[in-house]
C-alpha cells in the first residue's frame, strides 16, 4: 500500500485526513512593538537549554543596559521568539514560548512573532523536533559570526509550518507536554539520588582531622585507623599503550585506560561486566607483577581538570587476566579490605581534597606517585563495617543507574516521537 503524503508515520486513533501546510506568516504576525515608554524593565534572554527565562531569574539581577531599553521589543506571554545564537543544543538557533506568565523585553537581535489560528503547544513542540533545521540551513547564513544564525525576517515568515486539524494539534501538544513533565518528574527523581549519594559520600568518611564520621551504621563504635598512603599500598607495574593499541573485539589481555577510569568507570570496576579493550598484541610482554587482582585499585594520575587521581577498585576478575593501563597508578592494599571500601573512600571528597595542593600542570593535570605517599587513608578497622559502607554505596548507585535508564529511556521515547508525530 503506498505510503500517504503529509501524514506522520505515527498519528492518534481516528485522525485520517492529510496535514495541510502553512507559512508561518498565515499562522503569526512578526512582532514589532518597541518599549518606547520604558514600561516594561524585565529583559528576558531565550536560551536553548533552559527555553525562554527572565535575566533576573537567571542572573540574580538584569544584565542588560536600561538606557538601551526603549529599542527592546515588547514580548507577552505565549509569544515565540527566535534566537540566532547556535549551540550543541541549537544547531540553528532556538525558538522558544515565552511560558512566564507575564511581559518583558528582548534584545532586537531576537525575533518575536504571535501566532494565531495555531495550538502553541503543538508549535512549540515543532519546534523542538529537527524539521524546521532543514529550510533554516537552505536559508540561513552563520556570515562572520561563527556562533550566530543569520536569517532575514522576510525569509523566516515563509518558514512552512505542518497543519493538522486543530482537534489533532491539541492531541499532539498534550501529549508530547505529558511525555515532557515525566522527562522532568524522573530528572528530578535522579537528581535527588545524586545529591543523597554525594551528601553520605562526606557525612560516612570521617573529615577535619576527626576519627569518626558524622553518620554511622549501628553497632560501630571505635575510632576509625588512620595510616599513610605508603603504609596501606604498595604499587604494582602499568604500561603506556596508547587506545590504537588496543581493540574490544579479542586477545589474551584486557587492559584499562586511564580515560575510561575518567570516564566510563565508576568506584568499583566489575571486570566481568565492564567493557574493557584487549591488547591487540597477544605477545606483548605482561609480568606477573602487573597482572591485577580482586580489591586492586586502579588511579587515574593525569586528566585535563580536578578530576585527577580518580579510581576504580576491580572486582569480578575471576580468571581474567587484566593490567592498567596508561597513565595509570595500579596499587595493592597490603591489609585486606572489605569489597568496595577503598573505591568509595578514594574517590570521596575527604580523600580527593588532600589531592588538590598535589596536583602539577596547567594544561594536563597530574598527581605523581611520590606526592600520593604522604597522604592520609582513613578506614575502620572492623571488615563488617567497611563492608556495609561499601554496599550501601553499591545500593544506591544501582539505583542511580536504574533511574538513569529510565530517564534516557523517556528521552529516547520523545526523540522517536518528535521524529515520527510530525512531518
Amino acid at each position: 500500500m503506498p505510503k500517504k503524503e503529509n501524514v506522520p508515520a505515527i498519528r492518534f486513533k481516528d485522525f485520517t485526513d492529510a496535514w495541510e501546510q502553512r507559512r508561518l506568516k498565515e499562522i503569526a504576525d512578526k512582532v514589532t512593538e518597541k518599549n518606547v515608554k520604558l514600561q516594561f524593565k524585565e529583559t528576558f534572554t531565550n536560551s536553548a537549554e533552559f527555553g525562554i527565562i527572565s535575566q533576573r531569574d537567571y542572573f540574580d539581577h538584569d544584565i542588560s543596559n536600561e538606557d538601551n531599553l526603549g529599542s527592546y521589543y515588547v514580548v507577552k506571554n505565549e509569544d515565540f521568539v527566535y534566537n540566532p545564537r547556535i549551540s550543541t543544543f541549537a544547531p540553528v538557533g532556538p525558538i522558544n514560548r515565552n511560558k512566564l506568565g507575564r511581559n518583558g523585553v528582548m534584545s532586537p537581535l531576537y525575533t518575536v512573532f504571535r501566532t494565531h489560528d495555531i495550538n502553541n503547544t503543538f508549535l512549540e513542540q515543532y519546534y523542538r523536533s529537527i524539521y524546521w533545521h532543514s529550510f533554516m540551513k537552505l536559508n540561513g547564513d552563520s556570515g562572520a559570526r561563527s556562533d550566530r544564525f543569520s536569517i532575514k525576517d522576510s525569509v523566516l515568515i515563509e518558514m512552512p509550518i505542518p497543519y493538522p486539524g486543530l482537534k489533532e494539534q491539541l492531541k499532539i501538544g498534550e501529549y508530547l507536554t505529558n511525555l515532557d513533565n515525566l522527562i522532568t518528574l524522573q530528572q528530578r527523581k535522579l537528581l535527588k539520588l545524586k545529591n543523597v549519594k554525594k551528601a553520605m559520600i562526606e557525612k560516612m568518611f570521617p573529615k577535619n582531622g576527626s576519627n569518626v564520621p558524622e553518620i554511622r551504621f549501628a553497632g560501630f563504635t571505635d575510632a576509625w585507623e588512620q595510616r599513610k598512603f605508603s603504609e596501606t599500598f604498595i604499587y604494582l607495574q602499568n604500561n603506556a599503550l596508547s587506545r590504537a593499541e588496543l581493540n574490544y573485539e579479542q586477545g589474551l589481555v584486557k587492559n584499562v585506560h586511564y580515560g575510561d577510569v575518567l570516564i566510563k568507570f565508576g568506584e568499583i570496576l566489575d571486570v566481568k561486566k565492564a567493557d574493557i579493550p584487549f591488547i591487540s598484541n597477544n605477545e606483548f610482554n605482561v609480568s606477573s607483577t602487573s597482572l591485577l587482582q580482586n580489591g586492586d585499585v586502579i588511579i587515574a594520575d593525569a586528566a585535563e581538570d580536578e578530576t585527577v587521581g580518580k579510581c576504580s577498585e576491580i572486582k569480578g576478575i575471576d580468571g581474567i587476566s587484566i593490567v592498567s593501563g596508561l597513565h595509570t597508578i595500579p596499587c595493592r592494599p597490603n591489609k585486606k579490605f572489605a569489597s568496595g571500601y577503598l573505591g568509595y573512600y578514594l574517590n570521596s571528597s575527604v580523600y580527593h581534597d588532600q589531592l588538590l595542593p598535589l596536583i602539577q600542570g596547567t594544561k594536563i593535570s597530574s598527581v605523581s606517585k611520590s606526592a600520593l605517599q604522604n597522604t592520609g587513608i582513613l578506614y575502620p578497622d572492623s571488615e563488617q563495617e567497611q563492608l556495609q559502607i561499601g554496599e550501601y554505596f553499591r545500593h544506591l548507585d544501582n539505583l542511580i543507574t536504574l533511574h538513569q535508564r529510565k530517564y534516557e529511556k523517556l528521552q529516547n521515547l520523545k526523540k522517536a516521537c518528535l521524529e515520527k508525530m510530525f512531518v
